[in-house]
């Protein structure tokens, strides 16, 4: 008979196991559900330091306010209520490259420097590192991933802290650091100050908690969508989806797509 294998959960007529363990017995009450989520990825019990760094992440993560996911999610539950389902997915499948996205892709640019080179040993080597890497980013045309920050044109609140709890734990690992020496050089390659976006600097804590980093923007939508369950719950208590709507459709108007766009 054709098995399956699976090292996650599998269920019999009385009993549910998990990761190796009794659902009920050893995880139900027990295990917290940031704790359960890394458990499942790494398969191996995050320790309550590696716990504390994962949660804050996910906090960093969950919501920010009326950004493009959640007004679709909205937008999606004003065309479907009875589809919640469907708005909460509308919502996720707008995490990508300029929203949420940044988390896997700073995770993966560094974690990619950090195999193409040595660690070095203090400050001055990260900074030295950090500089090659902008330099070759910048003359190949490309940017870094989780430099800047729409709305936060100073400092992201969220990147000291991140930083701050890692450090605290223990787990300022290489990809932070090598994030943060980025921050301290990349206006010698650049010509001006940018702030590190506190999604890039999520992507980093994850990377130096060893999760795959081909999997960082899972976690990013993971947080996400207890953000997007929270602004559908608004949306049913104080909806502005149909103002959203009516704003965006009745100041439509039409244009000659002959007459050459204006740029201004």
């Amino acid at each position: 008979m054709t098995t399956f294998p699976t090292s996650l959960g599998t269920s019999t007529e009385d009993e549910i196991r998990l990761l190796g363990q009794d659902l009920t017995a050893d995880l139900m009450g027990k295990v917290g559900f940031g704790e359960l989520a890394f458990w499942l990825v790494a398969l191996r019990r995050p320790t309550p330091s590696e716990t504390r760094v994962f949660e804050a992440v996910l906090v960093a993560l969950a919501d920010h306010g009326f950004t493009p996911t959640a007004i679709a999610a909205r937008l999606t539950y004003l065309s479907a209520p009875d589809s919640l389902q469907g708005a909460l997915a509308a919502g996720l499948l707008g995490g990508g490259s300029r929203f949420l996205g940044v988390t896997e892709d700073c995770g993966m640019y560094l974690h990619q420097a950090l195999l193409d080179h040595e660690l070095p040993a203090d400050d001055a080597g990260w900074d030295e590192l950090a500089l090659k890497v902008v330099t070759e980013t910048r003359a190949a045309g490309k940017y870094v991933p989780g430099l800047g920050h729409p709305v936060h044109k100073v400092q992201d609140p969220r990147t000291p802290v991140l930083i701050g709890i890692a450090a605290e734990e223990g787990l300022l690992g290489p990809h932070l650091q090598l994030f943060q020496a980025i921050g301290r050089v990349h206006e010698q390659v650049l010509g001006r100050k940018l702030p590190l976006n506190g999604a890039g600097v999520c992507g980093a804590a994850l990377a130096d908690l060893g999760l795959p980093v081909e999997l960082l923007r899972g976690f990013a939508l993971l947080a996400r969508a207890a953000g997007l369950l929270g602004q559908l719950a608004e949306e049913r208590r104080r909806p502005i989806g149909m103002d959203a709507y009516l704003t965006v459709d009745r100041n439509a108007v039409y244009v000659d797509p002959t007459e050459t766009q204006d740029q201004s």
